[in-house]
């Protein structure tokens, strides 16, 4: 019955956020707490949700100092030149764009932190998709798929937790790993060409000079609108040759506004596509290399573990504000204009809490585990990495990392070692799912990906999840024509 209930569950929240009936907060607290008294176990209820905030506080945290911290070094203009050198080779090119997506999402992703990689990513992009009118659900499934790709890195999270449930080292799951995940991402890249073209397609073949030039011919049409120019502006009750005069008259006008716009766009034209205005106030060109290398140690201590990593971005957070802006009306701005991010982020966590505390403490997550496992025809057993990898997706994208690897994946281990299947075997393959895992409801930071790209979140699930899924079963055919899994 709890098997039922649980996919029951999670069907009704996916199928209501995908057609807009609740918003994603809404739906991640209500449809939890009215399974949890149709389980009978509503007066728990309270200690379920305390249990999920409890088990996500540090992961809230995390979020919410990592976007300040971030926030912070985009404002002060670090990441001002890989932007820069992005958007250079993309120019106003829809294909250029949506593969350039998909190398800066892969680049920012080395450091192991998906709200990191969407931030930048989407701080970057954003303008570029808006003006040029593409499809931003391409820019956040892009981004998405590749972060998760790269996800598998060992300071990432689901290689360690798979070393640490199974007992073995991660340089042995993840170095042999490497080339069916380079397939993996080589694969992301690919279909970021293949969305490239088709919005090339739907929106023609663009270049920086045209969307200037597109841009100069509106406000030249405007100026002439309002200036009376143009046909059927004659109001003259004579209708005569003056009122040709005038027109001629305020054309001429309009056409000098236009060459004056045209030579201005020509000395602005790479400056309005970088997305980071270059003469914002909060620059501080003198810090650059001080907030690099507070970003780099910050970066070498989460993946040394010197510190809790919300302790980390804590204090990093801090230290970014002092030192950048040492007035406290300059703290006070950049800490509320990153205060939506914040609250966003950090209230979907707080909503997921609840989601995840009641799957897991009424046992359904458990009941739903055992079910698959039990699922599993007994002549598939020598077969069991292949049987992980496959489970891998589902289960990853329906349950947390957490859950998946501290709580399935010694389950599968054992019944893939009665067959001669070794954990290192299991354990490589339990990391294909990850590419679809990063666009999972139970993701904190696939909120800051599609809250910064103002995005809904069922359509991001409707266009990502094929993709992700195609790419998660590329990595694993690669990894058993490699002879990995």
């Amino acid at each position: 019955m709890l098997t039922i209930l649980g996919f029951a569950m999670i069907a009704t929240f996916l199928v209501l956020i995908m057609m807009k009936k609740m918003s994603p907060i809404a739906a991640l607290v209500l449809i939890p707490a009215l399974f949890c008294v149709f389980v009978g176990k509503g007066a728990r209820l309270g200690d379920y949700v305390l249990e999920g905030v409890g088990n996500l506080a540090p992961t809230a945290a995390m979020l919410m100092f990592a976007i300040v911290y971030f926030g912070v070094m985009i404002d002060v203009g670090l990441f001002d030149p890989i932007v820069r050198g992005i958007l250079r080779f993309c120019k106003a090119d829809p294909l250029r764009i949506v593969v350039g997506t998909a190398v800066l999402a892969a680049i920012v992703s080395l450091d192991g932190d998906g709200s990191t990689t969407f931030m930048i990513t989407v701080s970057a992009m954003y303008p570029l998709y808006k003006r040029l009118k593409m499809s931003l659900v391409v820019m956040t499934g892009v981004a998405a798929t590749a972060n998760g790709v790269m996800n598998t890195l060992p300071w990432g999270g689901p290689t360690a937790r798979a070393a640490t449930a199974l007992k073995v080292d991660a340089a042995d799951i993840f170095v042999p790993m490497i080339p069916a995940l380079a397939v993996g991402l080589l694969f992301v890249f690919v279909l970021a060409y293949v969305l490239g073209r088709r919005e090339r397609k739907r929106l023609g073949v663009l270049t920086l000079d045209d969307v200037l030039e597109t841009e100069t011919e509106t406000v030249t049409e405007t100026v002439l609108v309002r200036t009376g120019g143009g046909k059927g502006t004659d109001r003259s009750p004579t209708g005569g040759a003056g009122t040709g005069a005038d027109a001629a008259s305020q054309n001429e006008g309009a056409a000098s506004q236009k060459d004056d716009a045209e030579s201005q766009n020509d000395d602005e034209d790479d400056e309005r596509l970088q997305g980071l205005d270059p003469d914002r106030a909060t620059l501080r060109p003198k810090l650059y290399w001080f907030n690099a290398c507070l970003t780099v140690a910050l970066l070498a201590a989460m993946i040394m573990e010197i510190l809790p990593i919300p302790v980390l971005f804590l204090l990093g957070a801090a230290l970014a504000l002092t030192v950048n802006f040492p007035k406290m009306a300059d703290q006070k701005a950049r800490v509320a204009a990153h205060a939506e991010n914040v609250l966003n982020v950090s209230g979907m966590v707080f909503a997921a809490a609840v989601f995840t505390g009641v799957l897991t403490g009424t046992g359904m997550v458990k009941h739903m585990a055992d079910w698959l496992v039990g699922a599993i025809p007994e002549g598939m057993g020598p077969h069991m990495g292949i049987v992980t990898g496959l489970l891998s997706l589902p289960l990853t994208y329906f349950m947390s990392n957490d859950g998946f690897y501290f709580g399935v994946l010694p389950v599968l281990a054992e019944a893939g070692a009665a067959h001669g299947v070794s954990p290192l075997e299991i354990a490589r393959a339990s990391l294909v799912g990850q590419a679809l895992h990063m666009s999972s409801p139970l993701v904190p930071a696939v909120y800051v990906l599609v809250g910064m790209a103002k995005v809904e979140f069922g359509d991001h699930t409707k266009f990502t999840v094929k993709w992700a899924a195609l790419t998660s079963l590329v990595v694993l055919g690669a990894g058993i024509l490699f002879g990995i899994i």
